[in-house]
């Protein structure tokens, strides 16, 4: 990670992207590290809300494409799993993308979202809000809070 914090934005947008697709990390700690850093927050949020939006956009790619060789392979997740989330977005559709932020069930919402061919337009913006909203949480607190936050957080990591 730390190769990719050397890289400052573009850094930033290939460690966010990868977090959302195939690379099990936290995309936090890259944010963190670029306002610790001393990246502009402004910019930070928006390169890693983009990147991460569309690392998730891209597991919901794959899924549309239906290639169980693909999702097996590339993105680590079983015919099983993504079956057991067949009820699931039955009942809840494209806002279930508001959650795909969430850590390793957000990717099989994606992935299902894809697979199961649900509205894109719709859940590509529902991507992309819950991306920013919780991007937007980890700013505002840094801005408000900053070597305090991170101190906090160094607790519990």
């Amino acid at each position: 990670m730390e190769y990719l914090q050397e890289l400052g934005y573009i850094g930033l947008f290939i460690g966010c992207f990868l977090a959302a697709t195939v690379i099990p990390f936290s995309a936090e700690f890259l944010l963190i590290g670029a306002l610790v850093a001393g990246c502009n927050p402004l910019v930070t949020y928006a390169v890693a809300t983009i990147g991460n939006s569309l690392g998730s956009l891209t597991s919901y790619c794959m899924g549309y494409l239906g290639k169980w060789e693909w999702i097996e392979k590339w993105l680590h997740v079983s015919r099983e799993k993504l079956e057991r989330q067949k009820e699931t977005i039955d009942k809840y559709g494209a806002l279930l993308a508001f959650l795909c932020w969430l850590p390793f069930i957000g990717d099989v919402f994606a992935i299902g979202l894809g697979f199961y061919r649900l509205n894109f337009a719709k859940c590509i913006t529902f991507i992309f809000l819950g991306k920013a909203a919780r991007f937007g949480l980890w700013v505002v607190l840094f801005v408000m809070y900053g070597e305090r936050f991170v101190n906090f957080i160094s607790q519990y990591i």
